[in-house]
């Protein structure tokens, strides 16, 4: 099973940069995971008709946090997958957000906008990095997590 990873966004409304990276990079996947910062809901719509599975971010909009949880535990192939996307500073950000979730393989998260992939004690640490914001952002990236007999991960830079 091959999952898209996007987090970060942070727009208002569909971009051609957005719908040119789903094309690329996210058509042929089975699910997408979003780690928040969305922004807004609407934002969403490029990713259709795929399975979007979505937490909310502190930047996001009433129309994202009221629809979507904080964080949530996806089981895919006998796996356990926690999504969050954090808070706080980066620095502590990965034993913080452990400490949400109990019995997982994979913990993704969002929010500090720089990609990671490690394991760490049995699971394996994924931030995808922002797709598309620029401000804080030095470079973009995703992520494609492939999930067969074991969880994998790869970075895309874009």
């Amino acid at each position: 099973m091959k999952i898209g990873v996007i987090s970060d966004t942070h727009l208002k409304e569909n971009c051609s940069e957005l719908e040119r990276i789903y094309d690329t990079y996210l058509k042929d996947v089975d699910l997408i995971l979003h780690a928040g910062d969305v922004v807004d809901i609407n934002v969403l719509d490029v990713f259709l008709p795929k399975k979007v599975e979505v937490v909310a971010g502190n930047m996001d909009l009433s129309n994202v946090r009221d629809q979507f949880p904080i964080k949530k535990v996806i089981k895919i192939k006998g796996f356990k997958i926690g999504l969050i996307h954090g808070w706080g500073s980066p620095k502590g950000i990965e034993e913080r957000i452990r400490n949400e979730f109990t019995n997982i393989d994979c913990l993704v998260y969002g929010h500090t906008h720089n990609p990671v992939n490690h394991v760490k004690d049995g699971i394996l640490f994924f931030n995808p990095g922002s797709a598309t914001e620029k401000f804080y952002t030095k470079r973009n990236t995703l992520g494609i997590l492939e999930i067969s007999d074991q969880i994998n991960g790869r970075i895309i830079k874009l």
